[in-house]
């Protein structure tokens, strides 16, 4: 037995060992949704595809020792690329990018957050490694490949027709597959994580070299689309409302509208929020939903300050942070605005430094501006309580009126939360996650009562408007199954997994007496026009793809940036429409002898949504705002 494995190339044994470790990873460790055989052959290939290249190249390398010590070093770089996908993918079920690895500065922020992360059962994705390692440094010429020119051709042949053969497979299942790229999960299980990391790398080489070829030509087609479809003249029953007031802005961490109204427990996980759905003064958005990818806090804020869509890949604060932007805080300066961001982190997370200057902030109130201690911090910084209590002194002293926007931190994933600051007893699920959850937003939902009652008591809230909106989401589709038990479902299944992207949306006026539950489908996108119209500032010649959530003349659809949409009557996710009232499926409502294919509803739909998603990234990706002057009529 051991003559004939000694007989077996290395370059085979790495292939079969790799392949095998990285199906099961795709299989059980990432959530990867397949709808059919088909899909599940092409996932079955793929790895072994994938592992043949690049182990195949090493007979092309003469000395055995070389060959071997190539071998070792491709099979531990490939299993550190899955092993961090994994670790990412099990705080936000997506893929690392390009981008992203730019990014790796915040990494030294996480802390806890990434070590809750890591499992100990892990270590047998290095099981292969240590495998090759072993055999290929004790029999080093016995496991060699030695083929002449014309075995190392067939090598890189057989390479590259095994490729093309999983694209072909690839494109049948999902055609168009690389040109409606918005979705990475369908990248990865068609072609296989490797070679989604060739094609983000062209992507992101393609995206570079957009900005130098940009000349402004693009624009004609993108105003003809503002005004034919983003109702930019119009304005709201409620366009002024708030001039003059102060706008406090508060950006709510990770709070989903599954919580409002809500109980676990026996016990309301927000009292206050619930109490605020109905005061007579606030409008509450229960069909808001949350736009980001993977920037999630700071896409949040590019969405609302720009109207724009955040990019599919990375994070626009740091890709496009020195872009030329259109965005509210320049706007509200123009009209005698002071602008500022409150955040007890660090400038650079994010590069909210640059990008804070980039979108026209007069100042960033950072951890500098804060009195933390370790008593009053925990997780990611300075608790929700104290930072609103210091946050209102600051604002005591800024200059009228003001934009300013609140970033808490408390609730914020891995859910930390001191015992004593705990309220109401952490839920009882397979998931500690979710489990968590609750008692931190329940100690938000407090220290947003505690803000009010310090706005009160400082004179500021009677002269100001007070918003608060989720940035996104907490828990994501890997506690589907702690999910599906707290909210009574024996399943998450798409369409429910979209209805949970919704976030909950106050807009908090005193004094006014005619806020209103709005049940309107909306988005974080729509932020900048709505705020513009409350105050009384018309912005016509904006390029925005939001519209004021008060204007009757508005889009009929939320785009999220991975093609899916909702509308009035639908959501569409995953190649599917769903009735938007039952959850079903729209095909298995059609009579019988009616056409299978997607209802043309959802067909024209998604290629508008299509359109507007590559407008937007066009406008990143060109900077075309800088060939634009908005003062120009």
């Amino acid at each position: 037995m051991k003559q004939k494995i000694n007989k077996v190339p290395l370059f085979i044994l790495a292939t079969i060992l790799f392949g095998i470790k990285t199906y099961l990873v795709y299989r059980f460790m990432f959530s990867i949704d397949l709808e059919n055989m088909m899909q599940e052959i092409i996932l079955l290939i793929n790895p072994f595809v994938s592992g043949f290249l690049i182990f195949a190249l090493s007979v092309w390398i003469k000395k055995p020792q070389r060959q071997m010590k190539y071998l070792r070093y491709t099979i531990l770089i490939g299993t550190l690329i899955i092993f961090a996908n994994l670790v990412f993918y099990r705080s936000f079920t997506d893929f690392i990018t390009i981008p992203q690895l730019f990014q790796a500065s915040n990494a030294a922020d996480l802390g806890s957050s990434i070590l809750t992360l890591i499992k100990p059962y892990d270590i047998l994705l290095f099981v292969d490694v240590v495998i090759i390692w072993f055999i290929s440094r004790k029999q080093s010429v016995q496991v060699a490949a030695q083929y002449p020119k014309s075995g190392k051709v067939f090598a890189l042949a057989m390479s590259f027709v095994l490729l093309a053969g999983n694209f072909f497979l690839a494109e049948m299942e999902r055609p168009q597959l690389f040109t409606r790229a918005f979705d990475r999960e369908y990248l990865v299980k068609n072609i296989g994580l490797f070679n989604y990391h060739i094609y983000d790398i062209a992507t992101q080489a393609k995206a570079k070299t957009q900005r130098v070829f940009a000349d402004g030509n693009e624009l004609p087609e993108i105003q003809e689309y503002m005004d034919e479809n983003m109702a930019r003249n119009t304005t709201s029953e409620l366009f002024g409302v708030a001039e003059g007031k102060n706008v406090i802005f508060i950006n709510a961490e990770s709070i989903q509208s599954f919580v409002i109204n809500n109980d676990v427990n026996g016990e309301p996980i927000t009292p206050f929020l619930n109490a605020l759905t109905k005061d007579k003064d606030t409008f509450y958005f229960e069909n808001f939903y949350h736009q980001t990818e993977q920037g999630k806090t700071s896409d949040s804020e590019f969405l609302v300050e720009n109207s724009l869509y955040p990019l599919s890949r990375g994070a626009v604060f740091f890709t496009h942070g020195q872009n030329e932007y259109n965005a509210m805080p320049e706007i509200l300066g123009e009209n005698g605005y002071y602008s500022s961001v409150l955040h007890a982190n660090n400038k650079s997370f994010w590069n909210r430094d640059q990008m804070y200057q980039s979108l026209g902030f007069d100042h960033y109130y950072g951890e500098e501006s804060f009195e933390i201690t370790e008593e009053s911090s925990v997780g990611w910084g300075l608790k929700d309580k104290p930072f609103f209590e210091q946050s209102t002194d600051i604002l005591q002293q800024m200059e009228k009126p003001f934009y300013t926007k609140l970033i808490t931190l408390t609730n914020h994933f891995p859910f930390e939360l001191d015992e004593e600051d705990r309220s109401i007893e952490p839920y009882d699920s397979n998931s500690n996650t979710l489990n968590n959850f609750f008692p931190t937003v329940r100690y938000m939902d407090e220290s947003i009562e505690l803000f009010f009652d310090e706005l009160k008591r400082s004179g500021l809230y009677e002269d100001s408007i007070i918003v608060i909106m989720g940035d996104h989401y907490g828990i994501s589709a890997n506690h589907n199954k702690a999910m599906s038990q707290y909210l009574g479902k024996e399943e998450i299944t798409p369409y429910d997994h979209i209805q949970l992207q919704r976030v909950p949306l106050f807009i908090h006026i005193p004094g006014f007496g005619k806020g209103e539950i709005k049940s309107e489908i909306a988005g974080q996108i729509d932020m900048k026009p709505t705020l513009l119209n409350l105050l009384g500032i018309k912005n016509k010649q904006d390029i925005q793809f939001g519209n004021d959530l008060f204007s009757k003349q508005r889009k009929d659809f939320v785009a999220l940036r991975n093609g899916s949409f909702i509308t009035d009557e639908y959501i569409y996710t995953n190649d599917t429409c769903y009735n938007k009232k039952t959850g079903d499926p729209v095909e298995e409502n059609q009579e019988k002898g009616d056409s299978n294919e997607t209802p043309s509803a959802c067909d024209l739909t998604r290629e508008q949504v299509e359109r507007e998603l590559d407008y937007s990234d066009d406008l990143i990706y060109g900077d075309l705002f800088r060939f634009i002057d908005f003062n120009k009529k």
